[in-house]
């Protein structure tokens, strides 16, 4: 090979080598998406009573025992206006999706019923669900119990997180937002009793069937 063609063939290969270097420079720094990682679960505290529903809660009660409602220490009322206590089924042992346990009460009513603090407390969380739809968490004004209405078809005017309300205040209506069957309007109503760290979103539940029909006052 002469000096000339060598010197052609040099030139050509340094030339492709350094073309080959810009392309992949260029393509490092393309703006690329950002794979999102969450270690230990959601972002976002999960919807704890919503274990009952939901496949991605994080929540304790999915692995904690059922507490015996016997042991329950508070009063309180039907949570939907109207109903009493023989309308009412005992829905906390049922399956729902494919092997989860229900862990509240179903208490069927039209849409548009209102929906009534069972107990004196506060609202703890409103919180928008995929299975329960909006929903309300209020604590007990010990803390002990966190009480849990979900698939409401809207809030009460006036109701916020931090709000003080009375037994039998309306603190929304029923409804079928989250996977509530449309045509079977009702408030999900459970109940759980509170770990030490007073978190809304876990907890022990506790089936309020048995303390509806018997302790509540009607």
């Amino acid at each position: 090979m002469t000096r000339s063609r060598l010197m052609t063939f040099l030139a050509g290969f340094i030339m492709g080598g350094l073309a080959m270097l810009g392309i992949v420079m260029l393509s490092s720094q393309q703006p690329r998406e950002l794979e999102i990682v969450h270690a230990g679960g959601p972002t976002v505290p999960p919807d704890a009573a919503d274990a009952n529903d939901a496949n991605d809660a994080n929540d304790a009660s999915a692995e904690a025992p059922a507490n015996d409602s016997a042991d329950f220490s508070r009063s309180i009322i039907i949570p939907v206006q109207g109903v009493s206590a023989a309308a009412i089924q005992d829905t906390f042992d049922e399956t729902r999706g494919t092997s989860r346990r229900h862990e509240a009460t179903d208490i069927l009513a039209p849409r548009g019923t209102p929906v009534i603090a069972a107990d004196d407390g506060v609202i703890k969380k409103l919180f928008l669900s995929k299975p329960g739809g909006n929903t309300i968490y209020q604590f007990d004004p010990a803390e002990q119990y966190s009480y849990y209405y979900a698939h409401l078809d809207r809030y009460a005017e006036g109701i916020r997180e931090g709000l003080t309300v009375k037994q039998g205040d309306v603190i929304g209506y029923v409804g079928t937002t989250g996977n509530a069957p449309a045509n079977t309007p009702h408030l999900h109503f459970g109940i759980f009793k509170l770990g030490p760290e007073k978190r809304w979103w876990e907890g022990t539940p506790i089936n309020p069937y048995p303390i509806l029909i018997t302790r509540a006052r009607r």
